[in-house]
């Protein structure tokens, strides 16, 4: 595939072709990502809500609320959701899902399935590519999300920002959710069907843990939606020039990470420090050195 080519599907995705889109996206999880990313050029600086929690908490319920509100602001909006494990399905995660229904057809909407193809933190190695892809193709805002899995969702407040937990009402969820590690990212905290017991005893657990805001919602029925965006947009307006580059620091560092677990001579060196032959500090400064070579 050319340059042109490339320039090519970025021009037909720029007009609403779903499929050069998705070509594009497919080339961004691909050893071409940098002929991509060379062909945007500048791209102004996108915006990421990242969705995390636990298994079973709601978030597709939630994420689907979310884009009917952004889409009645008449704003466009991409959906990526993280995989662990699963290989690359092209939006099967999120689009099989009946809570999404409603958006498989509209045009300003993309839904995506993103594989983490053995990246560490949670969050393939393609995301952040991907969403400078969908920004330059005018979508005002990508909805990141994740499963919740636990300490491997944390990578995602390096891309979105704000960062929304959802948890349930339950007793010890508060502190499981601290437990994980979730609540130290967490810029806003949902507590979603806040109509079953329970819902008002989380709210207090959770503000012994946390200064984030909390919200209560019943995604299901639409109930706290027009609360959290309005909380989603006050964050979202207090951003700054250090929190941008606070996160652009932990992309770097966790996808540099990734290269190094990568590198050929790192099963050597670890041999070499494993028989007594090399320590780990000359160890580590040799896979860095030849990296930067």
């Amino acid at each position: 595939m050319s340059q042109v080519t490339i320039d090519e599907l970025i021009a037909a995705a720029g007009n609403g072709s779903a499929r050069a889109t998705g070509r594009l996206l497919s080339l961004v999880e691909s050893p071409r990502r940098d002929e991509v990313l060379d062909a945007l050029g500048d791209v102004a600086p996108a915006r990421v809500v990242g969705i995390t929690g636990p298994p079973g908490a709601g978030k597709s319920t939630t994420v689907g609320a979310l884009v009917t509100a952004y889409r009645r602001k008449g704003m466009r909006v991409a959906v990526l959701a993280v995989d662990p494990s699963s290989p690359y399905s092209g939006g099967a995660l999120l689009g099989d899902r009946i809570r999404m229904a409603a958006h498989i057809n509209d045009p300003d909407v993309l839904i995506r399935s993103v594989a983490t193809r053995g990246h560490l933190g949670g969050l393939a190695a393609a995301v952040p590519a991907a969403i400078r892809l969908l920004t330059a193709l005018s979508y005002d805002l990508v909805v990141l999300e994740t499963v919740g899995v636990g300490q491997s969702e944390i990578e995602i407040a390096a891309v979105a920002d704000p960062t929304v937990v959802i948890l349930n009402p339950g007793a010890g969820d508060a502190v499981q959710a601290a437990k994980a590690g979730l609540l130290e990212v967490a810029d806003i905290v949902v507590v979603n069907k806040a109509d079953r017991d329970g819902a008002d005893q989380t709210v207090r657990d959770l503000r012994a843990e946390t200064a984030a805001p909390i919200l209560k919602l019943v995604a299901a029925q639409g109930e706290g939606i027009d609360e959290l965006l309005d909380t989603i947009e006050a964050h979202h307006r207090s951003d700054s020039a250090h929190r941008r580059a606070a996160r652009a620091r932990s992309q770097v560092l966790s996808l540099a990470q990734t290269l190094l677990r990568q590198h050929p001579d790192l099963d050597r060196l670890a041999a070499s420090v494993a028989d007594g032959s090399f320590d780990p500090y000359a160890a580590a400064a040799q896979l860095i050195a030849d990296r930067t070579d």
